[in-house]
């Protein structure tokens, strides 16, 4: 049976209190969530002022934007977590994680469940866990040296 590394369990240990956090920005109710999450309206209203933007529709890219960056440390975690878990495995765990947080806003009455955050939340996830699945694949890759000339090596130096 295969034991899993220290930095796997650091990230099944770590994934609790991201999990608290997390559950804690999703479902605080609007008024308390606006003090925790206003970064990206303020955000929002710099960039739409300096670009000549509307707010409303900068607010909006900032959100979709924001709710994939809050899914990122999911999916990293997973992958750390959990190596022999295929990638679309950890896609599926972020979509079912997302849904459960959009089901449950439904039935609060200070927040909104959106199509649009479940999307953005499993692209977190999916980003996560590719950016660790190729870091470990470029460390894998066996480094090699580039030889000064096209001429084959010789005996010697092989």
């Amino acid at each position: 049976m295969h034991r899993p590394s220290a930095l796997a369990i650091l990230a099944r240990v770590l994934l609790v209190p991201y999990t608290l956090a997390l559950a804690l920005i999703v479902w605080l109710p609007d008024a308390q969530a606006a003090r925790v999450t206003g970064i990206v309206a303020r955000v929002a209203r710099s960039l739409a002022a300096r670009l000549d933007l509307s707010f409303a529709t900068t607010y909006t890219v900032m959100e979709f934007v924001a709710n994939i960056a809050l899914f990122i440390p999911f999916g990293i975690l997973l992958a750390i977590g959990w190596r022999r878990l295929k990638t679309w495995h950890m896609a599926i765990l972020g979509l079912v994680t997302s849904g459960l947080i959009e089901f449950v806003q439904l039935y609060l009455p200070t927040r909104f469940s959106t199509i649009s955050d479940l999307i953005a939340n499993t692209a977190g996830a999916l980003v996560g866990c590719l950016f660790i699945r190729i870091i470990g694949w470029l460390a894998s890759v066996p480094a090699t040296t580039p030889r000064s000339s096209g001429a084959p090596r010789s005996k010697v130096e092989a």
